[in-house]
Order: structure tokens, then C-alpha cells, then sequence
């Protein structure tokens, strides 16, 4: 938590117009485009990442697809996951969280901004409306992050298990699937230091509907789990 401090110390004087901002920008009728209030977004991240010292890598940025319409599905290492994600993709994207963090401060309003959803992973009945939701709003071309570890796996860069759960969304709406490869993000806000912080984004090359047309869930979760170690290994060895 050190780094947060640190964080919020750099940046305060900006604080309050970049919550004015994210305030309006998270309303429903707001008139700027989707775009627009993610390139928002996205500066004040870059902003706040390099006053807290982190550097974040950035590599296969060409597989992100060209077309909207897609699902990123990273690993998840910890708090800073979405703030190098946001730092290394250029295109908007709505964010599916658990219900326990949508009313937190800040992170309430950036949900709002992506226009995200929260999920209750004990009522199942709601779960299943919510993965039929995004998959309508993905075959309208928009474009989500779901973490499909569900939780952070709190173990370095050794990932969980994915659920195979987390991927009906994507079979649903027939969606290419973005595997990507999240290294060494635990380590901003889980040391308890402010020394400067390298940490990796890789977007690895898109599965696109034909390649797992015919697979269950469960297959399609080990598919992208695999290719995600794979890479972190490549990486960490």
C-alpha cells in the first residue's frame, strides 16, 4: 500500500478534476463516445502508473483484433492488473468484476466510465443472465476483460486455475478470444516498497471462434491457462 500513498501524494493536485471527470463521464447520458471516455481513462492511468514509478512493457499489440467484438482474458496477480492492461490497449472495453468491489471509491466510477458489470458469484440464476448480457453486447462489437481465475491468484506469477465458466460469454457470442499474459504485476502494490517496478503486458495471438467451435469450457479454459503459462515461463523460466 505504500505505492498507493505514493501515488496519490504525486498526482493530488489533479485529483479532483480526474474524479469530476470520471463522475461525468460515468453517467448514463453522457454524449462522448466510448472511445472518448476511455482515452480519458487511459491518459490518467499512464499518468498515475509513471508517478508511482512502475514502468509497464507492452508486447504483442498486434494481436489485439482490429475489429471490435472480443473478450480479454488475462491472469490475475493483482491490483495494479487492470491499470497495465488499460496502459497497454489502446481499444475501449467493459470490465466484469465481483460484486464485493463495484462500491469501492474510485473503482465504482471507472466501472461506471467502461460501462462494466458486476456479478454475484453465489446467485447462479443472475450469473447466467449476465453472461448472456455480455455476450449480446460483444456480438454488438463491444470488447470486455473478464479475469477468469475469478480471484487474484496471490501466488506470483504461478496462476490458477481458469473457470471454465468465465468462457460461455465468448462461446455464446462466437467471439475471438484474447489470451494475455499479465508478469510480475503483483509486485507495485503487493511490496511494500516504491522502487521502481518493471511489469509485463503480453496480448498473445487471438483464438478466433473456428479454432474452438466444438470444444467445451472446460477445454477452452485449459486452452488459454496453457498458453498464458506458457508464456509467463517463456518470460520467468
Amino acid at each position: 500500500m505504500r505505492r498507493i500513498a505514493f501515488m496519490v501524494l504525486k498526482v493530488l493536485p489533479y485529483i479532483p478534476w480526474w474524479f469530476f471527470k470520471l463522475c461525468r463521464f460515468g453517467r448514463e447520458d453522457d454524449p462522448h463516445t466510448e472511445q472518448e471516455r476511455y482515452d480519458f481513462l487511459r491518459y490518467m492511468v499512464k499518468r498515475v502508473n509513471r508517478s508511482g514509478r512502475v514502468t509497464v512493457k507492452v508486447y504483442g499489440v498486434e494481436n489485439i483484433p482490429e475489429e471490435n467484438g472480443f473478450i480479454l482474458f488475462p491472469n490475475h496477480q493483482g491490483l495494479f492488473d487492470v491499470l497495465a492492461i488499460i496502459d497497454g490497449n489502446p481499444k475501449p472495453f467493459g470490465v466484469l468484476v465481483k460484486k464485493e468491489v463495484k462500491d469501492v471509491i474510485l473503482v465504482k466510477q471507472v466501472i461506471a466510465l467502461l460501462r462494466g458489470r458486476s456479478i454475484d458469484r453465489e446467485d447462479t440464476r443472475s450469473a447466467v443472465t449476465l453472461i448472456n448480457e455480455i455476450a449480446g453486447e460483444v456480438k454488438s462489437g463491444r470488447n470486455y476483460l473478464i479475469f477468469p481465475e475469478g480471484t487474484r491468484s496471490r501466488q506470483g506469477n504461478l496462476i490458477l486455475d481458469f473457470k471454465a465458466g468465465t468462457f460461455k460469454s465468448a462461446m455464446k457470442a462466437k467471439c475471438p478470444i484474447v489470451p494475455v499474459a499479465l508478469i510480475d504485476c503483483f509486485k507495485p502494490f503487493d511490496i511494500a516498497s516504491i522502487k521502481k517496478e518493471t511489469v509485463q503486458v503480453h496480448f498473445l495471438e487471438p483464438i478466433c471462434y473456428d479454432q474452438y467451435m466444438g470444444l467445451k469450457s472446460v477445454e477452452i479454459a485449459h486452452l488459454v491457462h496453457d498458453r498464458i503459462q506458457a508464456k509467463i515461463n517463456e518470460f520467468k523460466g
